[in-house]
């Protein structure tokens, strides 16, 4: 699938900033099933941009802004093509054993609720890849899907006992879940394309992905209750939402911040119908 992009993020702030330090992770790498045609950055003043990469592997760029500054706005452009490969994920830059990724982290801590669902998804599956997927459907049964409730310091024991949660929370009891198998298992951030022609989106989307065998890495959406296919495009890996996050930063100045994401995901080719 040949896919359009867009993500945009507006910070304003209530007084000038005299300076802005930020890290985005935005930039999707190409990989086996995953190609970037194209990709751009574009930030609505005068900035500093630096590639790099971090400790992941994840492509990084550095944002610099001096002051003064009232607002500021990060949007990113770009085409991918996608194919259907049942989720597993070969070809990325791996410079970390899969072993790191069964390290706990503080939004990942697995409860006696979490250590319970592994338990039933470790008695449902013969091998490690059929217990991740009945991991993958107990998640999409037991928890509902609700866009209104997001909060990116909510941990993975929370969000399950409160039995609801978006995407990022699903991902986050999975990865919690997986690791408690002795599977290592991390968040991923990245983009989805609506085929119930949803275009528009308040953010961007996150699942997991967990190290299975012979396969290597292998995602799992459980807020959708399936794998990864042509629809998805992978942006960014770490131990959960706050490593992987697309854009983190600094400021100098004082006052309050709001913040307003725009996610845009279309089909090449294909026109909104009215």
């Amino acid at each position: 699938m040949r896919l359009i992009v867009r993500h945009r993020t507006t910070y304003r702030f209530a007084s000038p900033q005299a300076r802005l330090v930020q890290l985005a992770r935005l930039t999707p790498p190409s990989f086996a099933g995953q190609t970037v045609i194209g990709w751009e950055i574009d930030v609505d003043c005068d900035a500093r941009l630096r590639a790099t990469r971090d400790g992941y592997g994840n492509d990084v760029t550095m944002i610099y802004v001096d002051g003064p500054l009232d607002a500021l706005t990060i949007e990113v452009a770009g085409e991918v093509l996608t194919e259907d490969r049942a989720g597993v994920v070969s070809g990325t830059t791996e410079p970390l054993p899969a072993a790191v990724f069964l390290r706990g982290s503080a939004l990942t801590v697995a409860d006696a609720a979490i250590h319970a669902l592994a338990a039933e998804a470790l008695a449902a599956g013969a091998t490690p890849l059929d217990r991740l997927h009945a991991l993958n459907r107990l998640l999409a049964t037991r928890m509902r899907f609700d866009a209104t409730g997001m909060d990116v310091r909510r941990a993975a024991a929370d969000a399950l006992a409160m039995g609801h949660g978006v995407c990022q929370d699903f991902a986050h009891v999975f990865v919690a879940a997986a690791r408690a198998m002795d599977i290592p298992a991390r968040y991923v951030s990245g983009h989805l394309f609506r085929r119930d022609g949803a275009d528009d989106q308040p953010a961007a989307h996150a699942w997991a992905e967990a190290c299975v065998g012979d396969l290597g890495w292998v995602g799992f959406d459980s807020a959708n209750g399936i794998c990864p296919d042509d629809a998805y495009v992978r942006v960014a890996i770490g131990l959960d939402y706050r490593e992987a996050a697309p854009i983190a930063g600094a400021r100098i100045g004082g006052g309050e911040e709001t913040l307003d994401v725009a996610v845009s995901v279309t089909q090449a080719g294909h026109q909104r119908q009215s």
